[in-house]
């Protein structure tokens, strides 16, 4: 209550409703402020719902209640002062019970080991060993009674040091760590204990890097000091059950370095910059290993008004907390504890406190406006029921409207829609699907699959196809169907499926859309007769030019077919059957190559669909070769092969392939006829990359000029005169139906190049 003056009940009186108003709003920011965030929220509703009910009872005509209400307000904030200052009397007394606790387990543990050096120090293998450190067997002895005491009293190790900070003897004589032969003159144990006092020190070890506390004894022999017996403890046990615990615990030592805590994060950080001279002392004694920077906690004081503690702003594992703390020295170890607690209990019993003040002044004030509010609802009811029953009448209108739209635009549809439940039932159709297939709404409404436009020769089919649709399986694209009429007659159709969900987002079943592609399929069945049967053109007229260089080409095996017959007359009248044999098998391998000659262009011209297999290129590129080969000869056009990678399978149809290399090799043979003989060449060449395989038809004619090149694939455009100009834009049809694609280019060194690729199969 400080942000308020002392008399602000009166002033408040003074200043009227404006100022009740005001003092409502700063009442409201001064509780969000002093409450914590988690779980503050609610009661600071409740306190702002008093403030209104407060208002509203001002408000009222009751001005001489300000002074009541004003009152009302400050014993709500006091019970919570009140109770927090409850809470933190307690918190302090649990603190110094848990500080007084913690020291006194601290000061056990290094008594419990205090003696353990005083003891080593007077035993006489220690003594004589410091005479004699040479003796192996006596400091076998020593070494042995180190780690029988190490043993039986838990110390992390005890040690003998030598004067000149040579250490003879340890417990841990036999580890890989051994301290033995280790020197620790630049220890502050070590020079304490070698100038005749107690040695207390703690830091990291210097040879395992473990932290521990150090005590050390001088060695006394007639009054002379020889050495120095150090035992190390270990506070690594006492960290872990600090660790365990929900309030944190911290240790310092005398520069104000934490080198004990339960926060990991805090080690080695100090409360204060800590001097130079200060760093240069730990650092030239090593006491925390090679750290020569140590950073400011990153705490924030908050001293409390008994001064018996302070409070703590600071952040414990990724938390921002507020903690309540209590510095207790330990001057016979030169240390500060500091043990915490949580302020959350300080904060919630505060809470409690104003929330049920606050709760019990709102039920008061609210019985007192309950008569009120009775009055008030009622008009306020009657007003609401005659608002609801005219916005249910605009609703149903609206609603009737949307219903007569939605019909309107469903009925104007040109695609079928049909609406199924989980289980397959249809429970709506629109007209366009009713005259798709014929028949009306309620022969189709309540049907189960099969339905009746399923085609009988697909039932299988479409039965698989509903059960995946209905399992959520239907692929987003879409499946083509085909349905029976009522008719009789056929109907092509696609059908694109979707989750049907209601405005809650449950799943009620599933729409369709049905349309109708029987048109579509046809003009695509007439389209590919149309490529068929100009594909068939196509290789008629390349029979056509080809037909006087097959002629040349049949001539040869029939009159070897002749000669050889003459020759076969002949021995046989002189009865030479071995000779005769031979001139046979002559006669009917000359047969088989005519024959396969008149095959090949049977089947080049023959107009068959296209039939897709598995092939390799080699053999449809050695075929459509041995087709142009009399007319390449003729013409005296060379034809290089490179088919390193034509081995490689691709799908595809032999002939129609075939009639893409012949149209490609013919073409190129064609652009070479004004070049001189020595420079015709065609090269044609296979290579796989990747999944894709891409064969190369290569001229050495005069190229293809820049402004012919972007529509040399279309129809109807030739070079030639007596030409089609349908040759390359079927070449390129029947490549893209493979899969691949057709490009142009002129090569560097003169003439074109013809690729297409083809996708290699898996």
């Amino acid at each position: 209550m400080a942000c308020f003056p002392r008399f602000w009940p009166f002033t408040i009186a003074a200043t009227g409703r404006a100022s009740i108003r005001n003092f409502v709003a700063c009442f409201s920011v001064r509780l969000r402020r002093s409450v914590p965030k988690r779980g503050g929220s609610c009661y600071v509703r409740l306190l702002c719902l008093v403030g209104n009910a407060m208002l509203a009872w001002f408000n009222a005509r009751h001005w001489r209640r300000l002074i009541t209400l004003a009152g009302a307000l400050v014993l709500i904030v006091a019970s919570g002062n009140w109770a927090a200052q409850h809470e933190m009397q307690s918190k302090t007394v649990a603190l110094r019970q848990a500080a007084a606790a913690h020291v006194l387990g601290l000061r056990g543990l290094v008594e419990k080991h205090d003696f353990l050096p005083y003891a080593a120090a007077r035993q006489p293998d220690v003594q004589n060993l410091l005479d004699t450190p040479q003796d192996a067997a006596l400091q076998g002895r020593v070494n042995a009674y180190f780690a029988d005491l190490q043993r039986t009293t838990g110390a992390a190790a005890l040690f003998l040091i030598d004067r000149g900070g040579l250490t003879l003897a340890a417990s841990n004589w036999q580890l890989p760590s051994s301290f033995v032969g280790q020197s620790y003159r630049q220890r502050p144990y070590f020079e304490d204990a070698l100038h005749g006092r107690r040695g207390l020190f703690y830091g990291l070890g210097l040879t395992t890097g473990q932290s521990g506390l150090f005590i050390a004894e001088p060695v006394r022999v007639q009054g002379v000091i020889l050495g120095v017996v150090v035992v190390k403890i270990s506070l690594e046990p006492l960290q872990a059950a600090w660790m365990r615990g929900s309030d944190p615990v911290v240790l310092r030592d005398g520069h104000g370095i934490v080198f004990l805590s339960a926060v990991p994060e805090w080690l080695f950080q100090s409360i204060q910059p800590v001097p130079p001279a200060d760093v240069r002392w730990i650092t030239g004694h090593r006491q925390y290993g090679s750290r020569e920077r140590f950073a400011v906690l990153p705490w924030q004081r908050e001293p409390v008004a008994d001064g018996a503690g302070f409070v703590l702003h600071t952040t414990v594992q990724g938390q921002r907390r507020a903690l309540f703390a209590l510095d207790t020295p330990l001057p016979e170890l030169g240390w500060t504890l500091t043990v915490t607690t949580d302020m959350k209990e300080v904060a919630q019993a505060r809470q409690a406190a104003l929330m049920l003040s606050a709760l019990a002044v709102a039920l008061l004030l609210l019985g007192i406006l309950y008569w009120r509010l009775r009055e008030k609802r009622f008009v306020e009811q009657r007003a609401a029921r005659l608002e609801l029953e005219r916005r249910v009448e605009e609703r149903t209108r609206d609603l009737e409207e949307a219903h007569t739209f939605r019909k309107a635009m469903e009925d104007s549809l040109l695609v079928g829609m049909r609406a199924r439940d989980p289980a397959g039932t249809i429970i709506y159709v629109n007209p366009a699907l009713c005259a798709m297939v014929g028949y009306a709404p309620e022969e189709l409404l309540g049907r189960r699959p099969p339905y009746p436009y399923w085609h009988p020769d697909d039932l299988e089919k479409q039965a698989r196809e509903s059960d995946e649709v209905l399992q959520g399986r239907a692929a987003p694209q879409g499946f083509e169907s085909r349905i029976r009429h009522k008719d009789g007659r056929d109907v092509m159709t696609m059908v694109y499926t979707a989750p049907l969900v209601d405005a809650q987002g449950v799943h009620r079943g599933w729409m369709s859309s049905v349309v109708d592609i029987t048109a579509q399929k046809q003009a695509e069945a007439r389209q590919r007769d149309q490529e068929l049967q100009l594909a068939r053109s196509a290789r008629l007229a390349s029979v056509g030019e080809m037909a006087s260089t097959l002629a040349h080409e049949l001539n040869q095996p029939l009159m070897a077919l002749s000669n050889f017959a003459v020759a076969a007359r002949a021995l046989a009248a002189q009865g030479a059957t071995d000779m005769l044999a031979g001139t046979l098998d002559e006669i009917v391998e000359q047969s088989r190559r005519a024959s396969e000659i008149v095959k090949r262009v049977r089947v080049f011209i023959n107009p068959q669909r296209a039939h897709y297999e598995s092939l390799r290129m080699e053999n449809v590129i050695s075929h459509a070769a041995m087709l142009l080969k009399p007319e390449l000869q003729r013409h005296r056009v060379q034809l290089q092969l490179l088919l390193d990678d034509a081995a490689a399978p691709v799908r595809g149809d032999t002939v129609l392939l075939e009639q893409v290399l012949v149209n490609l090799i013919h073409n190129a043979l064609h652009a070479m006829q004004g070049q001189p003989a020595h420079c015709r060449a065609i090269t044609l060449s296979c290579q796989r990359v990747g999944q894709v395989l891409t064969v190369s038809v290569a001229d050495a004619g005069p190229g293809i000029p820049p402004e012919q090149r972007e529509q040399i694939f279309a129809p109807f455009f030739t070079t030639k005169p007596d030409g089609l100009g349908l040759g390359l834009n079927i070449c390129r049809t029947i490549i893209e139906a493979h899969g691949g694609a057709m490009t142009v280019a002129n090569r560097a060194s003169g003439g074109a190049v013809f690729t297409f690729t083809l996708p290699v199969e898996a």
